[in-house]
């Protein structure tokens, strides 16, 4: 066996360590893991949305074309001169701060009708100098992209364009604006995204406008969600800016941007941006992680056509940023995000410039996955080399620890030091490396069951050699004290019922009563101690500590007594006679273990707290009740109702107790009981005080209520001798029993 042994700890490590450097290779960029990487970007998005701070930037504005302004100006594109009126309401009569475009301007617009005006100048009205006189003076309000071009001259404005990563068919339109820098001029070596082609503005827009930035996005997730963007891209060996960084810039008049790089396999690699002192943390392909302020709503929204038609209250406005775009469902502006799966793609840029303005920012940096692989290093030597060592308790709170420590680490990183790292494969290798450690374990605890089966099977019930088996808890038939509950059952009238039975109907009688009361007995956790005749013996609290076990012996005890009065049907109808039942319990310190000679053992309880209980069982015939039990055992199972009987002195002992009748669980006592209850209490202080009339009255009225019950009547008794014969000065209420 410890051959065996040896090998399953041996297959046990091997397969930790294969997990463990899976992960390792996975977060290293080795090996991907598909479904590792799904469930990280859903961690990530769990742990984003529940961080997000979901407060209104009142910096930036989104002026949207929305259904409200596709409705009253028309649909889009728009013409350009109503753009361009956009544009001189916003800076003129709003006085804003900045603009940008969420949108390109790439064909000329037409919609004047200027081109038939000038093929009807130069061929059939090239004669009519009243044509040609009124032509020239429309011809400037008719060149929509003129006007349009005059709005954004000599004004910070920033126009939109996009990268194409696929090869179009023409693949250069518009005109680019200036690039940041040459990538020549990099002082870093990985190269950052480089698209194909591009759609860019009409030249003499972008001459106009002041700069402009791209808005697409090439990295969206395998899932389809936005979760980071470039804010550069390298085109044909010059670098260009996102829309937000451009607008950004534009803020602090365009300064230069400084690249901050780190060592990483004896290469420069890309860490942040730095510009006019503020530091913005990339990624090694420029790219950040979408800093989202919350759901949509984050920024205030102004519909295009109430800033066209001057409706707007000018303080919403005036010195803001603004930005621009279509949030319309027909223009299917909308992305798939972390935070809301239609996403307003204006919105985005909003939330990275805010970000930047903030400096809030999330990053990943290049050092991170060695702290990745060092942690997944220790979870790994903890679980395989210290858990073994240590009780399925203090493991299951090691393995708690080391979750919340993986959790906590977590979100504290993201939210105190702003740094992204991954939680899942921590996750996943713990999860897997305790279950691996519960799955070898259990051939371990299947030989501890079975050792445990061979010690206690005889006495107690399966289910709790199954309970044993899973308790850090050391076992043992040795002799031991401890506070236990110990229960005495007795079938009333025994003996006279083996003088009329035969002794094979005898035995159908026993065992009919003593396989349900027995089996109710082991639901409860209690310990068949042995049968004697007619009697049943039984404890709670060893060989496992049960801190219940008073309650439990209760609970034992008042099914048994409805047991019997079901059974009572069954005993009538088989023509066998009405069977009682005593029952008597006490709670108290006992000696417990293996105790008998050498010839034979038993695993049984001993003590004066034992025999006290055999006491209680021979009083229920006297006071006429089913239960008795002492005033420890109610002392520790107050959940129950109780009745109490008497203060009394048993034989063998000098220390007076009081001794009740469970009723049931507190809660299920009806409203009468109570009241009977209540009674009681009275009538037996009236008695122990020697108010003879007022505890005749109380007890008289009780008998009253309650005919049968024999309580009552002793107490009568009692007083009526009392009366006659006044007990002694010292009298303290007490009945001293002188027999078993």
């Amino acid at each position: 066996m410890q051959f065996s042994n040896k090998w399953l700890s041996f297959y046990r490590i091997l397969l930790c360590m294969g997990i463990t450097l899976t992960l390792i290779l996975n977060i290293a960029n080795k090996l991907p893991l598909p479904t590792l990487e799904r469930m990280e970007h859903i961690l990530y998005d769990l742990r984003l949305s529940k961080t997000v701070v979901n407060t209104i930037d009142p910096r930036i504005v989104i002026v949207a074309i929305d259904e409200a302004s596709l409705a009253q100006e028309g649909h889009w594109p728009w013409p350009r001169d109503k753009v361009g009126y956009l544009v001189d309401m916003l800076f003129d009569y709003y006085g804003i701060k900045l603009l940008g475009f969420d949108m390109t301007f790439s064909e000329p617009d037409t919609s004047s009708g200027i081109n038939t005006f000038n093929r009807l100048a130069d061929q059939e009205l090239h004669n009519d100098a009243a044509f040609l006189a009124a032509f020239n003076k429309l011809k400037p309000q008719l060149a929509y992209d003129e006007v349009f071009a005059k709005s954004l001259s000599r004004r910070p404005v920033v126009l939109g364009y996009y990268f194409s990563h696929i090869q179009e068919k023409y693949p250069e339109i518009g005109q680019l604006p200036l690039s940041v820098t040459s990538t020549a001029t990099l002082p870093f070596s990985n190269l950052l995204d480089s698209p194909k082609s591009y759609v860019a503005n009409l030249p003499e827009l972008q001459t106009a406008a002041a700069s402009a930035g791209f808005f697409e996005n090439p990295y969206i997730d395998k899932d389809g969600i936005y979760r980071k963007l470039p804010l550069l891209l390298e085109y044909k060996g010059q670098l260009y800016e996102s829309l937000a960084l451009a607008l950004f810039r534009s803020l602090l008049n365009y300064p230069p941007i400084q690249f901050e790089t780190s060592e990483q396999y004896g290469n420069s690699r890309l860490e942040s941006l730095h510009i006019a002192g503020i530091r913005v943390p990339v990624d090694e392909a420029a790219a950040i992680l979408l800093p989202f302020r919350g759901r949509e709503g984050c920024f205030t929204y102004i519909s295009a056509t109430e800033v066209l038609n001057g409706t707007v209250d000018k303080a919403k406005l005036q010195n803001k940023i603004v930005l621009i775009g279509s949030t319309a469902v027909g223009l299917l502006d909308s992305r798939a995000t972390p935070v809301q799966h239609i996403y307003p793609g204006v919105e985005m840029h909003a939330n990275i410039l805010s970000a930047m303005l903030d400096e809030t920012i999330k990053s990943r940096p290049n050092y991170i996955v060695g702290l990745e692989v060092i942690e997944l290093v220790l979870i790994g030597l903890l679980i395989i080399f210290v858990f073994p060592h240590l009780s399925a308790a203090w493991s299951a709170i090691g393995f708690l620890a080391i979750l919340s420590a993986s959790v906590w680490g977590n979100i504290y990183c993201w939210t105190q030091m702003g740094v992204d790292t991954i939680l899942a494969a921590p996750l996943v290798q713990l999860f897997s490396l305790y279950g691996i450690q519960i799955f070898f374990g259990f051939f371990l605890e299947s030989r501890k069951k079975k050792h445990i089966s061979a010690m206690f099977g005889q006495y107690i019930p399966p289910e709790l050699v199954e309970q044993m088996s899973r308790s850090d808890e050391a076992f043992t038939l040795q002799g031991e004290s401890r506070k236990m509950t110990v229960f005495f059952s007795d079938v009333r009238g025994f003996t006279s019922i083996s003088e009329t039975q035969d002794p094979k109907a005898l035995c159908e009688i026993i065992n009919a009563i003593f396989t349900p009361a027995t089996h109710l007995i082991h639901e409860a956790n209690g310990t068949i101690d042995k049968y004697i005749g007619d009697a049943i013996m039984a404890f709670w609290g060893a060989p496992m500590h049960n801190p219940q076990h008073a309650s439990k012996a209760i609970q034992s005890a008042l099914a048994i007594v409805t047991m019997l009065g079901a059974l009572q049907k069954e005993f009538i109808n088989r023509g066998w006679p009405i069977i009682d039942m005593g029952i008597g319990i006490n709670t108290g310190t006992m000696n417990v273990g293996n105790m008998g000679s050498q010839f034979r053992i038993a695993y049984t309880v001993m003590g004066d707290a034992v025999n006290l209980g055999a006491r209680l069982e021979g009083l229920t015939k006297q006071y006429g009740v089913k239960i008795i039990v002492s005033e420890t055992t109610r002392h520790d199972a107050l959940e129950f109702a109780y009745r109490e009987l008497d203060r009394v002195r048993v034989k063998g002992k000098q220390q007076p107790i009081t001794i009740y009748e469970p009723l049931g669980l507190i809660d299920t006592i009806s409203p009468e009981q109570h009241q009977a209850l209540n009674k009681l209490d009275a009538a037996l202080h009236a008695y122990r005080q020697q108010q003879w009339p007022a505890a005749t009255g109380l007890f008289t009225a009780l008998a009253g209520q309650y005919p049968h019950d024999k309580l009552y009547q002793i107490y009568l008794e009692r007083i009526a001798f009392y009366q006659q014969n006044p007990p002694a000065a010292d009298w303290d209420g007490v009945e001293t029993h002188t027999s078993k």
